[in-house]
Formats: C-alpha cells, sequence, structure tokens
C-alpha cells in the first residue's frame, strides 16, 4: 500500500518510489496545482465560462447537463445556475434509479429552474445487455450506461442545437483510477460482440455511438464542446455536499455513483468479491490527495463493510429478480473467473489511430 494514499497492488500497475509513494500520487502531485484556484480566480473563472456559453446559444437553451442525482452532476447544475445559463438537464434512466436520486433531481431542477428530459431506455434491451457482460465476466459493466449516456446526450445537442456540454468530471476528486479497471466506454464494437455472444433478444433502439464519430464530434468543432466545469473551480466534495444540502435539501446516498441501485451492488458486491476490488480505494485516496481527509480517515472507512448484511440481502435479491437471474445462475456467473475485455472483439488497436485522424480533422477546420 502506498504509504501516502491507501492505494495498492490490487491496482496490477501501481509502481512506488523509494519513499513508498505510489505513481498515482507522485502524478498528482505535479498536476494537482493547476487545479487549485483563489476565491476570487475561481469566480472569474466561471463568469468568463459563462459569457463565453452565452455568447454560442444558437436556440432555447445555451448548454446541457447530464444530472444523475450524484453530487457532482447536481454541483455542476448549481453552478450553471449561478452563472445565469438557461442549461438543458437530461437524465439517463436505465431502470436502476434509486429514490434518493430522483428525489434530488426533482430538487435541483426545480431549485434552478431548468428544464428536464428523461431519456429512459428500452429495460428489455438493456437488461439483456448487462445480463450479456455479466455473463461474460469482463470487469467494466457500467460502460453499457456510459455509452449510451453519451450517445443520448449527443443526440439532445443536435436536437436543441446546444454547443456546449457541462461535464461533471472532476481531477482533484477522481484522479488515479487504475487502467485495469475500466475499459474504452466508447468502444460500440466490443458491446455489440459480447451481445452477439451472450445476448438473447435483437438490439432496436439501444443508442450506439461507434468511436470514429464520437472522435470526430469530441476532436472538431463538428461536434458540442465538453467542458469539465468542476476542473474550472477549486472542488471539494465535502463542500459540495454541504452547499447543495443548505441550497436544494439534496440527500446524500452513502457512496459515489449509489444514487443507482445497479451501481451500488456492481461496486460494493459485484467488484469486490468477483474481480477484488474495492473502489474507495480509489475516491478515498483522491481525497487524502485533494486535503480533504487523512490517510488514517481513509483506513478507518476501509475497515468498515461494504455493505450492511441485511441491505445487501435485500438488494441482491431485487438485482437478481430484475435481471432474471436465479441464485443459482448469479452463483455460476460469480464463480466463473474474470475475463479481460482484450478477449473479445473491439476497436483498441485503431483507437490511437482514430485519435490522430480526428486531430488532422479539427486543425484543417
Amino acid at each position: 500500500m502506498c504509504s501516502r494514499c491507501i492505494m495498492d497492488t490490487t491496482d496490477k500497475n501501481i509502481s512506488f518510489n523509494g519513499d513508498g509513494v505510489c505513481n498515482h500520487c507522485l502524478e498528482a502531485e505535479i498536476k494537482m496545482p493547476q487545479y487549485y484556484f483563489s476565491k476570487t480566480q475561481a469566480e472569474k473563472n466561471i463568469e468568463n465560462l459563462g459569457l463565453k456559453i452565452k455568447k454560442k446559444k444558437r436556440g432555447e437553451y445555451d448548454s446541457i447537463i447530464g444530472l444523475s442525482g450524484g453530487c457532482d452532476s447536481s454541483y455542476v447544475a448549481y453552478l450553471a445556475w449561478e452563472m445565469g445559463l438557461n442549461s438543458l438537464c437530461v437524465h439517463f434512466d436505465n431502470g436502476w434509479n434509486s429514490e434518493t436520486a430522483v428525489s434530488n433531481i426533482k430538487k435541483i431542477v426545480d431549485g434552478c429552474g431548468f428544464d428536464l428530459i428523461t431519456y429512459v431506455i428500452d429495460w428489455p434491451e438493456f437488461r439483456d445487455l448487462q445480463r450479456a457482460f455479466l455473463k461474460a465476466s469482463v470487469i467494466d459493466i457500467e460502460m453499457l450506461t456510459d455509452h449510451a449516456h453519451k450517445a443520448a446526450t449527443l443526440k439532445f445537442c443536435k436536437k436543441y442545437k446546444i454547443k456546449y456540454v457541462l461535464a461533471g468530471n472532476s481531477y482533484t476528486t477522481e484522479h488515479g483510477l487504475p487502467h485495469s479497471w475500466s475499459w474504452n466506454k466508447q468502444d460500440a464494437k466490443q458491446i455489440k460482440a459480447i451481445h452477439h455472444k451472450f445476448g438473447e433478444i435483437k438490439l432496436k433502439s439501444y443508442p450506439f455511438l461507434g468511436m470514429l464519430k464520437f472522435l470526430i464530434l469530441n476532436h472538431s468543432e463538428i461536434g458540442p464542446t465538453y467542458v469539465p466545469i468542476l476542473n474550472k473551480i477549486t472542488y471539494k466534495k465535502n463542500e459540495a455536499i454541504n452547499k447543495l444540502q443548505k441550497k436544494f435539501h439534496w440527500e446524500y446516498y452513502g457512496g459515489k455513483h449509489f444514487e443507482s441501485v445497479f451501481t451500488k451492488f456492481y461496486q460494493a458486491y459485484i467488484l469486490p468479491t468477483k474481480f477484488n476490488i474495492d473502489k474507495r480505494k480509489v475516491h478515498l485516496s483522491a481525497l487524502i490527495r485533494n486535503n480533504e481527509i487523512t490517510r488514517q480517515e481513509a483506513l478507518n472507512e476501509l475497515k468498515l463493510p461494504l455493505y450492511d448484511e441485511n441491505e445487501y440481502r435485500m438488494e441482491r435479491e431485487f438485482v437478481l429478480k430484475k435481471l432474471g437471474f436465479t441464485q443459482n445462475e448469479f452463483n455460476n456467473i460469480m464463480q466463473q473467473p474474470p475475463i479481460s475485455h482484450e478477449s473479445y472483439a473491439s476497436q483498441l488497436k485503431y483507437f490511437k489511430l482514430i485519435i490522430n485522424i480526428a486531430k488532422r480533422i479539427k486543425g484543417k477546420i
């Protein structure tokens, strides 16, 4: 384990210097200062961004926000409201919303006066995809939601002529996720390959977005501009939660991305049980580097069980029933060894080539 944070060798690519400090901490030590701003500079950053976004308004809305009901996206909406933007909030409903998430979304859009569109994905198709990924034994089941969310966002950008997407990415609170713990979210080829092998129904409406189209849109003026607005301020997770609670009576849901019932079960049971991965190590380590908690506080948190036993039994029963697995079927899946995403067809080897092409296109526009 790192002597500064709590990341350890469950990240198979981790490395340590002579003082036992991991590569994630050493990288953050160099990069973190560029994400820290004085109050005056942060206010100026937000003010200038707001003016820039308003200037490029082409339709009814000047920006779009993917709103999950979680802390990061809710705080993005709060900042947009402070800037006086007329943002369109889009919620991606994949069938796994918690009651807390639904309540938080309503509080945010009502408090900010924003319009909300809920994109409801076809549940039988999405369930079949999640079943297929579980059967495939790959680690990044959540890429199904992330991929579809990105595709839906671009669809609404085009429909409403929106130039700016206000994203909830935050370097200070998310830095350090091991590459081996996830997969490229835009790998439509892999989603189709795994579904072809393990799926049971035909996909008719799942919003695929090919990697080539995504990269061209992201690296040229053709598509919308993604703005990680939380990187324009000195973002502190605990401060954001306190402000949201005071301003909107927003409720915390207990863990990063636990606003989704499936994500909670995935992170608190599937990942640690099958893949020996506890994502709290990443999240808590980022908070240590961001000076929000001490290393000892993180170690104490890590000693706590991921699930209350009664809560685990109820949520396991709910998730299995919703996905259509018997106890035996799910147990067999969990007992299968993890399989690398690289074992299935993918667009990985074309990724760098496409990025270079997209950058050249951007240079000519």
